[in-house]
Protein backbone atom coordinates (compact mmCIF):
# COMPACT_ATOMS: atom_id res chain seq x y z
CA UNK A 1 0.00 0.00 0.00
CA UNK A 2 1.63 3.26 -1.10
CA UNK A 3 2.28 5.59 1.81
CA UNK A 4 1.09 8.76 0.08
CA UNK A 5 -1.86 7.33 -1.82
CA UNK A 6 -4.72 8.91 0.06
CA UNK A 7 -5.77 12.51 -0.16
CA UNK A 8 -6.07 14.58 3.02
CA UNK A 9 -9.82 14.00 3.09
CA UNK A 10 -9.43 10.22 3.08
CA UNK A 11 -6.65 10.27 5.65
CA UNK A 12 -8.88 12.31 7.92
CA UNK A 13 -11.41 10.04 9.61
CA UNK A 14 -13.02 12.69 11.83
CA UNK A 15 -15.68 14.64 9.96
CA UNK A 16 -16.03 18.44 9.89
CA UNK A 17 -19.31 20.38 10.12
CA UNK A 18 -19.24 24.01 8.97
CA UNK A 19 -22.07 26.43 9.75
CA UNK A 20 -23.50 28.50 6.91
CA UNK A 21 -24.10 32.22 7.30
CA UNK A 22 -23.41 35.63 5.79
CA UNK A 23 -19.71 34.82 5.40
CA UNK A 24 -20.51 31.81 3.21
CA UNK A 25 -23.30 33.21 1.03
CA UNK A 26 -21.21 32.89 -2.09
CA UNK A 27 -20.89 29.90 -4.45
CA UNK A 28 -17.09 30.08 -4.65
CA UNK A 29 -16.74 30.22 -0.85
CA UNK A 30 -18.98 27.18 -0.35
CA UNK A 31 -17.02 25.23 -2.96
CA UNK A 32 -13.74 26.22 -1.30
CA UNK A 33 -15.13 25.08 2.06
CA UNK A 34 -15.93 21.68 0.53
CA UNK A 35 -12.50 21.36 -1.06
CA UNK A 36 -10.87 22.41 2.24
CA UNK A 37 -12.53 19.53 4.10
CA UNK A 38 -16.15 20.26 5.00
CA UNK A 39 -18.21 17.05 5.12
CA UNK A 40 -21.51 18.43 6.42
CA UNK A 41 -22.97 21.95 6.37
CA UNK A 42 -25.12 23.26 9.22
CA UNK A 43 -28.14 25.49 8.73
CA UNK A 44 -28.77 27.49 11.90
CA UNK A 45 -32.53 28.05 12.02
CA UNK A 46 -32.01 30.65 14.77
CA UNK A 47 -30.96 33.10 12.07
CA UNK A 48 -32.43 33.95 8.68
CA UNK A 49 -35.77 33.47 6.99
CA UNK A 50 -37.04 30.38 5.15
CA UNK A 51 -35.92 31.72 1.78
CA UNK A 52 -32.41 32.27 3.16
CA UNK A 53 -32.26 28.59 4.10
CA UNK A 54 -33.57 27.54 0.69
CA UNK A 55 -30.87 29.60 -1.01
CA UNK A 56 -28.13 28.12 1.18
CA UNK A 57 -29.22 24.54 0.56
CA UNK A 58 -29.11 25.17 -3.18
CA UNK A 59 -25.63 26.72 -2.82
CA UNK A 60 -24.39 23.58 -1.04
CA UNK A 61 -25.96 21.09 -3.43
CA UNK A 62 -24.65 22.97 -6.50
CA UNK A 63 -21.15 23.37 -5.01
CA UNK A 64 -21.04 19.68 -4.06
CA UNK A 65 -21.84 18.73 -7.65
CA UNK A 66 -19.08 21.00 -8.97
CA UNK A 67 -16.60 19.60 -6.46
CA UNK A 68 -17.63 15.99 -7.14
CA UNK A 69 -18.29 15.37 -3.42
CA UNK A 70 -21.12 13.91 -1.37
CA UNK A 71 -22.05 16.49 1.27
CA UNK A 72 -24.60 16.25 4.09
CA UNK A 73 -26.76 19.05 5.49
CA UNK A 74 -27.75 19.42 9.15
CA UNK A 75 -30.64 21.70 10.13
CA UNK A 76 -30.33 23.02 13.69
CA UNK A 77 -33.61 24.06 15.34
CA UNK A 78 -33.55 27.19 17.49
CA UNK A 79 -35.35 25.67 20.46
CA UNK A 80 -36.70 27.52 23.49
CA UNK A 81 -33.74 29.75 24.26
CA UNK A 82 -34.93 31.91 27.17
CA UNK A 83 -33.82 35.48 26.60
CA UNK A 84 -34.16 38.92 28.10
CA UNK A 85 -35.86 41.57 25.98
CA UNK A 86 -34.35 44.91 24.93
CA UNK A 87 -32.94 48.06 26.58
CA UNK A 88 -34.38 51.43 25.56
CA UNK A 89 -30.98 53.21 25.55
CA UNK A 90 -28.61 50.42 24.56
CA UNK A 91 -26.47 48.07 26.69
CA UNK A 92 -26.23 48.63 30.46
CA UNK A 93 -23.39 48.04 32.90
CA UNK A 94 -24.27 45.97 35.96
CA UNK A 95 -22.11 46.17 39.06
CA UNK A 96 -21.50 43.47 41.64
CA UNK A 97 -23.93 43.81 44.55
CA UNK A 98 -26.51 45.96 42.79
CA UNK A 99 -30.19 45.08 42.61
CA UNK A 100 -31.65 44.13 39.23
CA UNK A 101 -35.11 42.90 38.30
CA UNK A 102 -36.28 40.55 35.57
CA UNK A 103 -39.93 41.16 34.66
CA UNK A 104 -41.93 38.82 32.43
CA UNK A 105 -44.60 41.51 31.82
CA UNK A 106 -42.35 44.51 31.20
CA UNK A 107 -42.67 46.14 27.78
CA UNK A 108 -40.18 44.61 25.38
CA UNK A 109 -38.19 47.82 24.73
CA UNK A 110 -38.25 49.33 28.26
CA UNK A 111 -35.14 47.82 29.86
CA UNK A 112 -32.77 50.09 31.79
CA UNK A 113 -30.06 49.84 34.44
CA UNK A 114 -32.50 48.50 37.05
CA UNK A 115 -34.75 46.08 35.14
CA UNK A 116 -35.41 44.33 31.85
CA UNK A 117 -38.20 42.27 30.34
CA UNK A 118 -38.00 38.48 29.87
CA UNK A 119 -39.41 36.69 26.81
CA UNK A 120 -40.65 33.67 28.79
CA UNK A 121 -43.69 34.13 31.00
CA UNK A 122 -43.19 30.90 32.98
CA UNK A 123 -39.77 31.88 34.33
CA UNK A 124 -41.48 33.13 37.50
CA UNK A 125 -42.73 29.63 38.31
CA UNK A 126 -39.41 27.95 37.51
CA UNK A 127 -37.20 29.94 39.90
CA UNK A 128 -37.21 30.68 43.63
CA UNK A 129 -35.23 32.67 46.15
CA UNK A 130 -31.63 31.45 46.34
CA UNK A 131 -31.41 30.27 42.71
CA UNK A 132 -28.50 31.45 40.58
CA UNK A 133 -29.35 32.83 37.13
CA UNK A 134 -26.63 32.99 34.48
CA UNK A 135 -26.92 35.49 31.63
CA UNK A 136 -25.06 35.86 28.33
CA UNK A 137 -23.58 32.34 28.41
CA UNK A 138 -22.48 32.80 32.02
CA UNK A 139 -20.61 36.07 31.59
CA UNK A 140 -22.95 37.62 34.15
CA UNK A 141 -24.75 36.04 37.11
CA UNK A 142 -27.34 37.13 39.64
CA UNK A 143 -28.89 35.55 42.74
CA UNK A 144 -32.68 35.47 43.03
CA UNK A 145 -33.86 37.31 46.16
CA UNK A 146 -37.63 37.06 45.70
CA UNK A 147 -40.34 36.26 43.17
CA UNK A 148 -43.52 38.35 43.26
CA UNK A 149 -46.06 38.33 40.47
CA UNK A 150 -44.20 38.92 37.21
CA UNK A 151 -41.07 40.31 38.90
CA UNK A 152 -37.94 38.39 39.86
CA UNK A 153 -35.76 40.55 42.12
CA UNK A 154 -32.06 39.67 42.04
CA UNK A 155 -28.67 40.73 43.33
CA UNK A 156 -25.85 40.86 40.77
CA UNK A 157 -22.96 38.53 41.75
CA UNK A 158 -20.86 38.83 38.58
CA UNK A 159 -21.37 42.09 36.72
CA UNK A 160 -20.52 43.42 33.31
CA UNK A 161 -22.19 44.71 30.18
CA UNK A 162 -25.63 43.33 29.41
CA UNK A 163 -27.14 43.91 25.98
CA UNK A 164 -30.35 43.04 24.15
CA UNK A 165 -31.67 39.50 23.75
CA UNK A 166 -29.05 37.71 25.83
CA UNK A 167 -29.88 34.22 27.06
CA UNK A 168 -30.78 33.15 30.59
CA UNK A 169 -29.84 29.82 32.18
CA UNK A 170 -30.67 28.44 35.60
CA UNK A 171 -27.59 26.97 37.26
CA UNK A 172 -28.23 23.27 37.77
CA UNK A 173 -31.09 23.25 35.25
CA UNK A 174 -34.81 23.01 35.86
CA UNK A 175 -36.34 25.47 33.41
CA UNK A 176 -39.61 24.06 32.09
CA UNK A 177 -39.64 25.39 28.52
CA UNK A 178 -40.61 22.64 26.05
CA UNK A 179 -37.97 21.52 23.56
CA UNK A 180 -40.03 22.53 20.50
CA UNK A 181 -41.51 25.98 19.97
CA UNK A 182 -44.08 26.99 17.34
CA UNK A 183 -41.20 28.36 15.25
CA UNK A 184 -39.43 25.00 15.51
CA UNK A 185 -42.52 23.21 14.23
CA UNK A 186 -42.58 25.45 11.16
CA UNK A 187 -38.84 24.89 10.66
CA UNK A 188 -39.38 21.13 10.83
CA UNK A 189 -41.72 21.46 7.84
CA UNK A 190 -39.02 23.47 6.08
CA UNK A 191 -36.42 20.80 6.90
CA UNK A 192 -38.67 18.20 5.28
CA UNK A 193 -39.19 20.38 2.21
CA UNK A 194 -35.42 20.88 1.82
CA UNK A 195 -34.66 17.16 2.29
CA UNK A 196 -32.34 17.87 5.20
CA UNK A 197 -30.15 14.86 6.06
CA UNK A 198 -29.95 15.55 9.82
CA UNK A 199 -32.12 17.65 12.10
CA UNK A 200 -30.77 18.79 15.47
CA UNK A 201 -33.23 19.31 18.34
CA UNK A 202 -32.12 21.97 20.82
CA UNK A 203 -32.51 21.84 24.62
CA UNK A 204 -33.61 18.21 24.75
CA UNK A 205 -34.66 17.06 28.22
CA UNK A 206 -35.81 13.49 27.63
CA UNK A 207 -36.41 10.81 25.03
CA UNK A 208 -39.96 12.01 24.43
CA UNK A 209 -38.63 15.29 23.00
CA UNK A 210 -36.79 13.39 20.25
CA UNK A 211 -39.67 11.03 19.55
CA UNK A 212 -42.06 13.99 19.16
CA UNK A 213 -39.66 15.80 16.81
CA UNK A 214 -39.21 12.65 14.73
CA UNK A 215 -42.99 12.24 14.39
CA UNK A 216 -43.39 15.84 13.25
CA UNK A 217 -40.60 15.44 10.70
CA UNK A 218 -41.99 12.16 9.34
CA UNK A 219 -45.53 13.58 9.20
CA UNK A 220 -44.12 16.44 7.12
CA UNK A 221 -42.51 13.95 4.72
CA UNK A 222 -38.93 14.34 5.98
CA UNK A 223 -36.49 11.43 6.18
CA UNK A 224 -33.63 13.13 8.05
CA UNK A 225 -31.97 11.55 11.06
CA UNK A 226 -32.45 13.14 14.47
CA UNK A 227 -29.62 14.73 16.47
CA UNK A 228 -30.16 15.35 20.20
CA UNK A 229 -28.32 18.41 21.46
CA UNK A 230 -27.13 17.80 25.00
CA UNK A 231 -27.22 21.23 26.64
CA UNK A 232 -29.53 20.85 29.63
CA UNK A 233 -28.79 19.30 33.03
CA UNK A 234 -31.91 17.16 32.59
CA UNK A 235 -30.40 15.67 29.43
CA UNK A 236 -27.44 14.38 31.43
CA UNK A 237 -29.82 12.66 33.85
CA UNK A 238 -31.64 11.02 30.91
CA UNK A 239 -28.58 10.58 28.69
CA UNK A 240 -28.84 6.86 27.88
CA UNK A 241 -32.54 6.94 27.02
CA UNK A 242 -32.04 10.04 24.84
CA UNK A 243 -29.18 8.36 22.96
CA UNK A 244 -31.25 5.24 22.39
CA UNK A 245 -34.03 7.09 20.53
CA UNK A 246 -31.68 9.44 18.64
CA UNK A 247 -29.55 8.82 15.56
CA UNK A 248 -26.80 11.16 16.74
CA UNK A 249 -25.90 13.29 19.74
CA UNK A 250 -24.28 16.72 19.86
CA UNK A 251 -22.19 17.82 22.84
CA UNK A 252 -23.46 21.44 22.81
CA UNK A 253 -20.91 22.84 25.20
CA UNK A 254 -22.17 26.44 25.40
CA UNK A 255 -25.41 26.13 27.34
CA UNK A 256 -24.34 22.81 28.88
CA UNK A 257 -21.25 24.45 30.38
CA UNK A 258 -23.36 27.24 31.79
CA UNK A 259 -25.87 24.88 33.40
CA UNK A 260 -23.48 22.32 34.90
CA UNK A 261 -20.45 24.58 35.46
CA UNK A 262 -17.31 24.67 33.37
CA UNK A 263 -15.30 22.58 35.83
CA UNK A 264 -17.58 19.60 35.10
CA UNK A 265 -17.77 20.13 31.34
CA UNK A 266 -14.63 18.28 30.20
CA UNK A 267 -15.43 15.06 32.03
CA UNK A 268 -19.04 15.24 30.83
CA UNK A 269 -17.89 15.66 27.24
CA UNK A 270 -15.76 12.53 27.51
CA UNK A 271 -18.63 10.62 29.11
CA UNK A 272 -21.11 11.67 26.40
CA UNK A 273 -18.72 10.71 23.59
CA UNK A 274 -17.96 7.32 25.12
CA UNK A 275 -21.57 6.52 26.01
CA UNK A 276 -22.84 7.48 22.56
CA UNK A 277 -20.29 5.33 20.74
CA UNK A 278 -20.84 2.37 23.05
CA UNK A 279 -24.55 2.61 22.23
CA UNK A 280 -23.66 2.58 18.49
CA UNK A 281 -24.74 6.12 17.65
CA UNK A 282 -22.96 9.11 16.10
CA UNK A 283 -21.52 11.92 18.26
CA UNK A 284 -20.66 15.53 17.37
CA UNK A 285 -18.54 17.89 19.49
CA UNK A 286 -19.46 21.56 19.10
CA UNK A 287 -19.16 25.15 20.36
CA UNK A 288 -16.16 27.49 20.41
CA UNK A 289 -13.76 24.90 19.03
CA UNK A 290 -11.76 27.53 17.12
CA UNK A 291 -13.49 30.70 18.30
CA UNK A 292 -10.44 32.92 17.89
CA UNK A 293 -10.43 32.21 14.15
CA UNK A 294 -13.53 34.38 13.76
CA UNK A 295 -10.97 37.18 13.45
CA UNK A 296 -7.55 35.49 13.44
CA UNK A 297 -5.92 33.30 10.79
CA UNK A 298 -4.41 30.92 13.34
CA UNK A 299 -6.04 29.19 16.33
CA UNK A 300 -4.80 29.39 19.90
CA UNK A 301 -2.81 26.48 21.30
CA UNK A 302 -5.70 25.77 23.68
CA UNK A 303 -8.12 25.47 20.74
CA UNK A 304 -5.78 23.06 18.96
CA UNK A 305 -5.65 20.92 22.10
CA UNK A 306 -9.43 21.10 22.47
CA UNK A 307 -10.07 19.80 18.95
CA UNK A 308 -7.34 17.17 19.22
CA UNK A 309 -8.68 15.82 22.51
CA UNK A 310 -12.18 15.46 21.08
CA UNK A 311 -10.70 13.56 18.13
CA UNK A 312 -8.68 11.27 20.39
CA UNK A 313 -11.76 10.64 22.54
CA UNK A 314 -13.46 9.25 19.42
CA UNK A 315 -15.91 11.97 18.35
CA UNK A 316 -17.35 11.36 14.88
CA UNK A 317 -17.38 15.04 13.98
CA UNK A 318 -16.20 18.44 15.15
CA UNK A 319 -18.22 21.55 14.38
CA UNK A 320 -17.47 25.15 13.49
CA UNK A 321 -20.15 27.75 14.22
CA UNK A 322 -19.43 31.48 14.06
CA UNK A 323 -15.96 30.68 12.71
CA UNK A 324 -17.50 29.96 9.30
CA UNK A 325 -20.93 31.59 9.55
CA UNK A 326 -19.70 35.12 10.23
CA UNK A 327 -15.93 34.74 10.50
CA UNK A 328 -13.37 36.61 8.47
CA UNK A 329 -11.52 33.44 7.41
CA UNK A 330 -14.08 30.61 6.99
CA UNK A 331 -12.05 28.56 4.49
CA UNK A 332 -8.90 28.88 6.58
CA UNK A 333 -10.82 27.77 9.68
CA UNK A 334 -11.97 24.55 7.97
CA UNK A 335 -8.52 23.82 6.53
CA UNK A 336 -6.92 24.39 9.94
CA UNK A 337 -9.42 22.14 11.71
CA UNK A 338 -8.80 19.42 9.12
CA UNK A 339 -5.06 19.68 9.72
CA UNK A 340 -5.52 19.42 13.50
CA UNK A 341 -7.78 16.37 13.10
CA UNK A 342 -5.23 14.59 10.90
CA UNK A 343 -2.45 15.39 13.38
CA UNK A 344 -4.45 14.04 16.31
CA UNK A 345 -5.34 10.87 14.41
CA UNK A 346 -1.70 10.23 13.48
CA UNK A 347 -0.73 10.31 17.13
CA UNK A 348 -3.61 8.09 18.17
CA UNK A 349 -3.32 5.24 15.70
CA UNK A 350 -5.20 2.02 16.34
CA UNK A 351 -3.04 -1.01 15.71
CA UNK A 352 -2.65 -4.62 16.75
CA UNK A 353 -5.26 -7.24 17.46
CA UNK A 354 -8.49 -6.56 19.25
CA UNK A 355 -10.70 -8.39 21.73
CA UNK A 356 -13.41 -5.70 21.69
CA UNK A 357 -16.94 -7.08 22.29
CA UNK A 358 -15.81 -10.74 22.26
CA UNK A 359 -18.03 -11.46 25.26
CA UNK A 360 -21.12 -9.69 23.86
CA UNK A 361 -24.10 -11.13 22.02
CA UNK A 362 -25.15 -9.38 18.82
CA UNK A 363 -28.79 -8.49 18.33
CA UNK A 364 -29.01 -8.33 14.52
CA UNK A 365 -27.26 -10.07 11.63
CA UNK A 366 -25.73 -6.96 10.03
CA UNK A 367 -24.22 -6.00 13.39
CA UNK A 368 -22.61 -9.44 13.67
CA UNK A 369 -21.25 -9.18 10.12
CA UNK A 370 -19.90 -5.70 10.76
CA UNK A 371 -18.08 -6.76 13.90
CA UNK A 372 -16.69 -9.85 12.13
CA UNK A 373 -15.31 -7.57 9.41
CA UNK A 374 -13.57 -5.30 11.88
CA UNK A 375 -12.14 -8.22 13.82
CA UNK A 376 -10.84 -9.81 10.60
CA UNK A 377 -9.39 -6.52 9.37
CA UNK A 378 -7.53 -6.03 12.64
CA UNK A 379 -5.97 -9.50 12.37
CA UNK A 380 -4.99 -9.39 8.68
CA UNK A 381 -3.21 -7.00 6.34
CA UNK A 382 -6.44 -5.49 5.00
CA UNK A 383 -6.16 -2.26 2.99
CA UNK A 384 -9.84 -1.27 2.74
CA UNK A 385 -13.35 -2.28 3.76
CA UNK A 386 -16.25 -2.05 1.31
CA UNK A 387 -19.87 -2.22 2.48
CA UNK A 388 -22.49 -2.60 -0.24
CA UNK A 389 -25.31 -0.88 1.63
CA UNK A 390 -28.84 0.43 1.26
CA UNK A 391 -29.29 2.40 4.48
CA UNK A 392 -25.69 2.76 5.66
CA UNK A 393 -26.33 0.79 8.85
CA UNK A 394 -23.55 -1.76 8.26
CA UNK A 395 -21.01 1.02 7.72
CA UNK A 396 -22.20 2.67 10.94
CA UNK A 397 -21.75 -0.54 12.92
CA UNK A 398 -18.21 -0.85 11.55
CA UNK A 399 -17.31 2.73 12.36
CA UNK A 400 -18.15 2.21 16.05
CA UNK A 401 -15.02 0.05 16.36
CA UNK A 402 -11.92 2.25 16.28
CA UNK A 403 -9.77 1.44 13.26
CA UNK A 404 -7.36 3.07 10.82
CA UNK A 405 -8.76 1.10 7.86
CA UNK A 406 -11.00 3.19 5.56
CA UNK A 407 -14.61 2.02 5.23
CA UNK A 408 -16.26 2.71 1.86
CA UNK A 409 -20.06 2.79 1.80
CA UNK A 410 -21.01 1.72 -1.74
CA UNK A 411 -24.62 2.70 -2.34
CA UNK A 412 -26.98 3.74 -5.12
CA UNK A 413 -28.99 6.02 -2.81
CA UNK A 414 -28.05 9.70 -2.58
CA UNK A 415 -29.78 9.91 0.82
CA UNK A 416 -27.47 7.22 2.19
CA UNK A 417 -24.39 8.77 0.58
CA UNK A 418 -25.13 12.08 2.28
CA UNK A 419 -26.01 10.42 5.59
CA UNK A 420 -22.72 8.54 6.00
CA UNK A 421 -20.71 11.75 5.57
CA UNK A 422 -21.13 12.13 9.34
CA UNK A 423 -19.79 8.67 10.26
CA UNK A 424 -16.20 8.62 11.44
CA UNK A 425 -13.91 6.81 8.99
CA UNK A 426 -16.70 6.12 6.46
CA UNK A 427 -16.58 7.47 2.89
CA UNK A 428 -19.53 7.37 0.46
CA UNK A 429 -19.15 5.99 -3.07
CA UNK A 430 -21.86 6.09 -5.74
CA UNK A 431 -22.32 2.49 -6.87
CA UNK A 432 -25.36 0.91 -8.51
CA UNK A 433 -25.66 -2.86 -8.72
CA UNK A 434 -27.41 -3.67 -11.99
CA UNK A 435 -26.61 -7.35 -12.33
CA UNK A 436 -26.31 -10.52 -10.22
CA UNK A 437 -22.94 -11.69 -11.52
CA UNK A 438 -20.71 -11.74 -8.41
CA UNK A 439 -17.45 -11.85 -10.41
CA UNK A 440 -18.53 -8.82 -12.44
CA UNK A 441 -19.68 -7.10 -9.25
CA UNK A 442 -16.29 -7.55 -7.63
CA UNK A 443 -14.45 -6.25 -10.68
CA UNK A 444 -16.75 -3.23 -10.95
CA UNK A 445 -16.02 -2.51 -7.30
CA UNK A 446 -12.25 -2.83 -7.84
CA UNK A 447 -12.42 -0.58 -10.89
CA UNK A 448 -14.33 2.06 -8.95
CA UNK A 449 -11.74 2.22 -6.17
CA UNK A 450 -8.80 1.96 -8.55
CA UNK A 451 -10.26 4.83 -10.55
CA UNK A 452 -10.53 6.88 -7.38
CA UNK A 453 -6.90 5.98 -6.51
CA UNK A 454 -7.97 4.45 -3.20
CA UNK A 455 -6.42 0.98 -3.63
CA UNK A 456 -3.65 -0.71 -5.61
CA UNK A 457 -3.75 -3.93 -7.59
CA UNK A 458 -2.92 -6.82 -5.25
CA UNK A 459 -4.37 -5.17 -2.14
CA UNK A 460 -6.65 -7.13 0.16
CA UNK A 461 -10.07 -5.80 1.03
CA UNK A 462 -13.06 -7.04 2.99
CA UNK A 463 -16.43 -6.83 1.25
CA UNK A 464 -19.93 -7.14 2.74
CA UNK A 465 -23.31 -7.43 1.04
CA UNK A 466 -26.77 -8.92 1.43
CA UNK A 467 -28.32 -11.72 -0.61
CA UNK A 468 -31.47 -9.67 -1.10
CA UNK A 469 -30.48 -6.45 -2.83
CA UNK A 470 -32.64 -3.42 -2.09
CA UNK A 471 -33.45 -4.52 1.47
CA UNK A 472 -32.19 -2.17 4.21
CA UNK A 473 -30.49 -3.97 7.09
CA UNK A 474 -30.08 -7.14 5.03
CA UNK A 475 -26.27 -7.50 5.08
CA UNK A 476 -25.49 -11.15 5.78
CA UNK A 477 -22.25 -12.01 3.94
CA UNK A 478 -18.56 -11.13 4.18
CA UNK A 479 -15.77 -11.92 1.71
CA UNK A 480 -12.03 -11.29 1.63
CA UNK A 481 -10.96 -10.31 -1.88
CA UNK A 482 -7.66 -9.54 -3.61
CA UNK A 483 -7.82 -6.59 -5.96
CA UNK A 484 -7.28 -7.25 -9.65
CA UNK A 485 -7.22 -4.86 -12.57
CA UNK A 486 -9.49 -5.19 -15.59
CA UNK A 487 -6.81 -3.69 -17.85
Amino acid sequence: MSANRFTEQILRRTKIIATLGPATDDPDTVEQLIRSGTDVFRLNFSHGEADDQRTRVKLVRDAATRAGKHIGILGDLQGPKIRIRRFKDGPVMLAEGQEFTLDTELDGDSGDGTQVGVAYEHLVRDVKAGDLLLLDDGHLSMRVESVKGSRIKCTVEVGGELSNRKGINLHGGGLSAPALTEKDKEDIKLAAELEIDYMAVSFVSNAEDIEYARKLLRDAGGYGHLVAKIERSEAITNLESIIDVSDAVMVARGDLGVEVGYAALTSLQKRIIKTTRVRHKVVITATQMMESMIHNQVPTRAEVSDVANAVMDGTDAVMLSAETAVGEHPVKAVATMAEVCVGAEKHHLISGRTSKRLNERFQVIDEAIAMSVMYTAAHMDINAIVALTESGSTALWMSRMRSDIPIYAFTRHKVTRRRVTLYRGVYPVHFDVTHGDSERLHQDMFDKLLGLHQIDEGDLLVFTQGDLKGIAGGTNAMKILRVTSDH
